[in-house]
């Protein structure tokens, strides 16, 4: 009983990913153990804006919206690496934590996404739906601040349309 209330408080009812709260701890848990070892390396924070989510739950309902977002969410996870973290941050967004990964990791994965959202398939009552994403990362290599990496990882996708396939990454300037 206490792993499924555990589970509930972590993740998010409909994703099944891990919620912003958990999320933003994981994030700054890695930064500060960082803090102490050399070893590790620095890591990618990626926001997966979704676009088109709000005018899908307006048109054919909240339910259809979720829908997208669980779809997406499983797109995501199938194309991350096994140790990557992937979160509901927003109504509309996913973020993505990759850690000790190079900014060719990250511009291979949003390429796995944008490919296999591309093979997806969208309907709502027979409708095909139509599913745009803005992906934009930060990546860090010194001690950086979740807020910051997220708020800098959500910029960069709003700089860029939907029909770029190139990620836009920016690198957290060293403290």
């Amino acid at each position: 009983m206490q792993e499924n209330v555990a589970h509930v408080a972590r993740h998010d009812s409909v994703t099944n990913t891990l919620n912003g709260t958990a999320f933003a701890a994981a994030v700054e848990h890695f930064i500060d153990r960082r803090k102490h070892t050399t070893t590790d390396a620095g890591g990618i924070v990626i926001a997966v804006i979704v676009d088109t989510l709000d005018d899908i739950g307006r048109r054919y309902g909240p339910q259809w919206a979720d829908t997208v977002i669980q779809s997406l969410a499983s797109i995501i996870q199938s194309s991350v690496r096994r140790d990557d973290l992937v979160a509901r941050l927003a109504t509309n967004e996913l973020g993505i934590f990759l850690s000790g990964a190079t900014i060719e990791d990250a511009r291979d994965i949003s390429t796995r996404i944008r490919t296999r959202l591309s093979e997806a398939t969208f309907s709502a009552d027979g409708a095909p739906l139509s599913v745009a994403i803005r992906l934009g990362g930060s990546s860090f290599d010194s001690p950086a601040d979740f807020n910051q990496l997220r708020q800098l990882a959500n910029q960069m996708a709003l700089e860029r349309d939907d029909e770029n396939d190139d990620i836009p990454i920016r690198v957290l300037p060293a403290a």
